[in-house]
């Protein structure tokens, strides 16, 4: 499928300083420039063009929207990091998937692994795969879907989509994971990065930030 990311806005600042900027990225870009010229156009390339010194400091799928960080210096790109890398930072994600789960709420513990010869599909390898957890929640469902809060303990890629179609219920709009009628019931892949929370670079406060999704 031809890449062809969303143009306006250019791109979405929910909250800015001089340490760091928070964006709401739109399903269908790139966080951060592909391999091939096709693929250059992304949110990193878009900020750095106005703050050269903008980092990502953590990505989305290119399908998925929702709330990412960038850092503007060094110092605290180092600082948020750190807070991914020890499970500081708090994530909720907002996901419609295809029928109905049989209970209203859970944990999914998977072990995941990159599936090479689909790549960039992941998998569930229990000798290979790395710890990955999930734990969700029934919001309110449809005749056809159901809309899902997840909390990704771990941040495994795809891990929300994988995890999803391991319960049997993959995300609506999912181009690599759902089935032909989870594909035709949505354009877009029908997950967002909602609340994000983490501590402050600099100061040390605690900073949160949401975003509605639009599915």
């Amino acid at each position: 499928m031809a890449y062809d990311p969303p143009q306006t806005p250019v791109f979405e600042v929910v909250y800015k300083d001089e340490h760091l900027i928070v964006f709401n990225k739109p399903s269908e870009l790139l966080t951060v420039p592909g391999k091939h010229a096709v693929h250059k156009d992304s949110l990193q390339l878009r900020v750095q063009r106005v703050w050269p010194s903008a980092t990502i400091v953590h990505r989305l799928d290119m399908a998925t929207s929702g709330l990412l960080i960038m850092a503007l210096d060094k110092p605290s790109h180092r600082h948020i990091s750190k807070q991914f890398e020890t499970r500081q930072v708090g994530k909720t994600y907002y996901a419609r998937v295809l029928g109905l789960p049989p209970q209203t709420s859970g944990t999914i513990e998977l072990p995941l692994v990159c599936d090479w010869p689909n790549r960039p599909m992941q998998m569930v390898d229990w000798e290979n795969g790395k710890p990955a957890c999930t734990h969700w929640e029934l919001v309110s469902s449809d005749e056809v879907s159901s809309l899902l809060k997840l909390t990704p303990i771990t941040g495994r890629s795809h891990q929300l989509r994988v995890h999803m179609l391991s319960m049997g219920h993959a995300i609506l709009g999912d181009r690599l994971y759902a089935s032909d009628e989870g594909k035709a019931l949505s354009s877009r892949l029908c997950l967002h990065a909602f609340n994000i929370s983490f501590m402050h670079p600099v100061t040390g406060n605690a900073l949160y930030f949401e975003t509605p999704y639009l599915f």
